[in-house]
């Protein structure tokens, strides 16, 4: 993953954000990169298809440069698929963080019809057959997006904060050219959020030595240790069955805790999460087991509707003149620092399996430490997972690579396999009940899909 080389002495770039709607998010990787001396002289190219969204995000980023940053960036809007060459044109670092369909109509969609079939859901952004969907709306924009920037950056890297993270990037990865690196949110907070938990926060030695490795929202802390290298996982297990034996009232990591209890290992991403990504939380034949590991069902929607009203009521604040920042743990703003000036920095990035998780396969997309320098991205090898913790990473990365193949190939065949072997949607449904769904779903969403036969 090389890219240019900057010169000691700082160059001005270019940063491309597509989806630059995502005003909030956007002021984090913007608002980080003009934190940033490195960075502060960039062009930040503001793309989106919205046009309101698009006014609104350019008016908060002028903003910003004005009250952080003395100025000194140059910013641009590009309005639709017309004006997306001029957006990434002469890039170094394309931030994407897109969502095709919306919440309304698709992400409501992507719940309501599984609903009319008894099959339920929390997020449905990176698995289960609301993530499946999602991936085949998206994949199409993002292969537009690399075919313009192999004409116009061809040596940018694409950095992929849109989810489903392992299918979208995974796809890129293996069917484009572009230098693609997958971001999530969770891997560089896993760690204190579990001690915050488990009451351990103040009781250990720093900085923490961790390592975490497996796929997007199922990566696994598979060691920590304090800063003396005390091994702190005995006190971790030992502290998390007593809180899965009698649980703390609004106490909403339950999920994940019970992987530590059978799987021996907590991962990155919630509970909410997870209880979706697997065959074991969310059943119908048991509905007291939502009860018991505080599932909260239809979740995502929930959060859609709150930060729409959320927006509303802090639009002023970010469109005034008031507007400042301070840099968050967003890792987008610490990869661009380092490539460009050569200072090391490690990150937990979404990366082609090349040999680095030896016992998952080599077309899946994993999460990794990954050592970022002037030369790039370099991922660092981890070797064989726990078996079990490879497993339940296994019934995962099936549905990821069916679902990467369908959008390849457009073959509905392909997606009804995915949802097949998707392990929350065929715990649930029968094989026509699946079919049935998949062809619904495709129905219903179809002007943001292309032809599948």
């Amino acid at each position: 993953m090389k890219g240019r080389l900057f010169s000691s002495k700082f160059t001005m770039g270019k940063i491309t954000f597509m989806g630059a709607g995502s005003t909030v998010f956007a002021k984090n990787v913007i608002g980080d990169s003009m934190c940033c001396e490195a960075l502060r002289d960039f062009e930040f190219a503001l793309y989106d298809i919205d046009p309101e969204r698009l006014e609104e995000s350019y008016i908060m980023v002028d903003l910003l440069n004005r009250n952080i940053n003395e100025n000194r960036a140059k910013i641009t809007k590009h309005l639709g698929v017309e004006n997306r060459k001029n957006a990434l044109r002469g890039a170094d670092f394309v931030v994407d963080a897109i969502q095709v369909g919306g919440y309304e109509p698709c992400t409501v969609i992507d719940f309501e019809i599984p609903k009319k079939y008894g099959l339920r859901q929390t997020i449905a952004d990176t698995l289960g057959i609301g993530g499946i969907f999602r991936a085949l709306r998206t994949i199409p924009v993002l292969a537009d997006f690399a075919e313009d920037m192999a004409q116009v950056c061809p040596n940018a890297y694409f950095l992929n904060y849109t989810n489903p993270m392992a299918i979208l990037s995974g796809y890129m990865q293996r069917y484009t050219n572009i230098k693609t690196v997958g971001l999530c949110h969770s891997v560089q907070v896993c760690s204190s959020i579990l001690l915050g938990e488990l009451g351990m926060a103040d009781k250990v030695k720093y900085p923490l030595q961790e390592k975490i490795a497996g796929i997007n929202h199922m990566a696994w802390l598979l060691e920590l240790k304090d800063a003396d290298g005390n091994d702190l996982y005995p006190e971790i297990r030992r502290r998390a069955c007593e809180i899965l034996d009698n649980p703390p009232e609004n106490f909403a990591d339950l999920v994940r805790f019970e992987y530590i209890r059978r799987l021996g290992y907590y991962c990155t991403e919630s509970s909410e999460h997870n209880a979706e990504y697997n065959n074991l939380f969310i059943k119908s034949k048991y509905p007291e087991l939502i009860e018991r590991y505080r599932i909260p069902l239809d979740e995502y929607p929930r959060r859609c509707v709150n930060q729409i009203a959320s927006w509303k009521s802090n639009k002023e604040h970010y469109m005034s003149g008031e507007i400042s920042h301070s840099r968050t743990h967003e890792y987008a703003s610490y990869i661009m620092e380092s490539i460009v000036t050569g200072r090391p920095y490690r990150i937990g990035g979404n990366v082609l399996n090349t040999g680095l998780i030896t016992n998952l396969p080599s077309d899946a997309c994993v999460e990794v430490p990954c050592l970022i320098d002037k030369a790039g991205i370099q991922p660092t090898f981890v070797g064989k997972l726990p078996t079990q913790c490879a497993a339940m990473n296994m019934t995962n990365i099936n549905a990821q690579l069916l679902t990467i193949e369908a959008a390849a190939t457009r073959k509905k065949e392909t997606v009804y396999q995915a949802a097949m072997l998707e392990p929350h949607t065929s715990s649930e449904l029968s094989i026509d009940d699946i079919v049935s769904m998949c062809d619904e779903l495709f129905e219903a969403e179809k002007d943001w899909l292309p032809q599948y036969n």
